[in-house]
């Protein structure tokens, strides 16, 4: 069965496939698909945001689609910047601007997390959502070179997600959960 990931994303088509290529789907990118569109993300959660991308590229295309949406919470910011975490400053200045906010906060109350939410709009159009967190902490700078967005300010353990193997990282993350979530469903459908 042919499914469509609402995403160019060359990484994230990647994990997709590796996950969903055993169990018999073909995965394209939504370009492959003929479905190149820039969804207007304004939702107030990820899980809408997921819905909207997804919703698109599925009236498109007529085909099965997966969309995401991620984000950081941070606890000593309400959850900010959640569903604007991509937009939460200029390029470059994001990290800077949560360090900077969280320059005077404890240890203890540096708590966040990376949060995913994946919608999948089946063959009759029905969504259905899958949602994984991976809890941490701020740490004070920025440490390690793998990862993006986020990663190097993101702590882990001792380790910030910049810091960690992709294949760790691939194993405990916020969309590595909700992936798996999906996977179940997928086999429990067959």
């Amino acid at each position: 069965m042919k499914i469509v990931l609402a995403s160019n994303n060359k990484n994230k088509l990647r994990e997709i496939r590796e996950i969903l290529d055993p169990l018999g789907f073909e995965v394209l990118s939504q370009s492959e698909a003929g479905a190149d569109i820039e969804a207007d993300e304004n939702g107030k959660t990820f899980a809408e945001n997921a819905y909207i991308k997804a919703k698109a590229a599925y009236d498109m295309t007529g085909l099965p689609v997966i969309a995401d949406d991620s984000g950081l919470e941070v606890d000593a910011l309400n959850g900010a910047p959640g569903i604007y975490s991509a937009r939460y400053a200029p390029e470059g200045q994001r990290k800077a601007r949560i360090l900077e906010e969280l320059k005077d906060v404890p240890d203890e109350k540096r708590g966040a997390a990376f949060t995913c939410c994946i919608c999948y709009i089946d063959p009759e159009g029905t969504a259905h959502y899958f949602t994984g967190q991976c809890r941490g902490k701020i740490g004070y700078e920025n440490r390690g070179t793998n990862g993006f967005g986020y990663d190097p300010i993101f702590m882990y353990g001792e380790k910030s997600f910049a810091e960690i193997s992709a294949e760790e990282k691939n194993s405990v993350s916020h969309r590595a959960k909700a992936l798996e979530q999906l996977k179940k469903f997928f086999k429990n459908s067959n």
